[in-house]
C-alpha cells in the first residue's frame, strides 16, 4: 500500500468517526473510536506513544 492509499483509508476512517458521533465529544472518545475505525480497516496504528520532550 502506498502512502497516498494509505492516506485516503486513515482520513475516511477519521470521517466516519465524526460522521457517526458529531462534535463536541471529548478527544479522548474520539481517540477510541478511531482506533476500532482503524482496527476494523487492518491499519496498524499505536495510541497515546511516548513523546520525549524536555522543558
Amino acid at each position: 500500500m502506498d502512502f497516498d492509499e494509505l492516506s485516503n483509508r486513515v482520513i475516511g476512517c477519521a470521517l466516519e468517526v465524526h460522521r457517526t458521533l458529531g462534535p463536541g465529544l471529548l478527544e479522548s472518545a474520539y481517540e477510541q473510536c478511531l482506533a476500532y475505525e482503524l482496527s476494523q480497516a487492518g491499519i496498524p496504528f499505536q495510541t497515546q506513544g511516548p513523546l520525549p520532550v524536555q522543558f
